[in-house]
């Protein structure tokens, strides 16, 4: 059993250290969203690199072809899908860790806030050449 200090100890009981949970019950769970998303990524990033690669310094023509297709389009997409929820997290922990009060909830809303737009934009770049 991990040693807790006095004021953490009264908040978390046997079971739930045992199960990993503290009294915030979600640290766990984030933890392992942010592992998949980090698997996910080592997987997709070289995929995408693989894909995009091949016709990067290519005429828009010749790009716009080439997403066409359903495999570097869904590379594409779930690169910028993934990605920004992964950014999303670990901005969110690192807020978490260095922030306090409103400034927290207001900092945490804003990186959601970025990330969620910029996925959309991506996404919607990606459509338009896709289409």
């Amino acid at each position: 059993m991990p040693e807790l200090d006095a004021a953490t100890a009264r908040y978390v009981t046997d079971r739930k250290l045992v199960s990993g949970l503290g009294s915030a019950r979600s640290g766990t769970k984030h933890h392992v969203a942010v592992t998949y998303t980090s698997v996910a990524l080592a997987v997709l990033v070289p995929l995408f690199l693989l894909t995009f690669g091949r016709v990067l310094g290519e005429p828009y023509a010749v790009v716009q072809a080439y997403f066409t297709r359903p495999f570097p389009a869904i590379v594409a997409l779930l690169t910028l899908g993934i990605g920004w929820w992964h950014f999303a997290q670990g901005v969110q922990v690192l807020l978490e860790d260095y922030t306090r009060g409103q400034t927290r909830k207001w900092s945490i809303l804003a990186a959601k806030c970025l990330s969620l737009f910029a996925a959309a934009a991506g996404v919607y770049a990606l459509i338009r050449i896709a289409l």
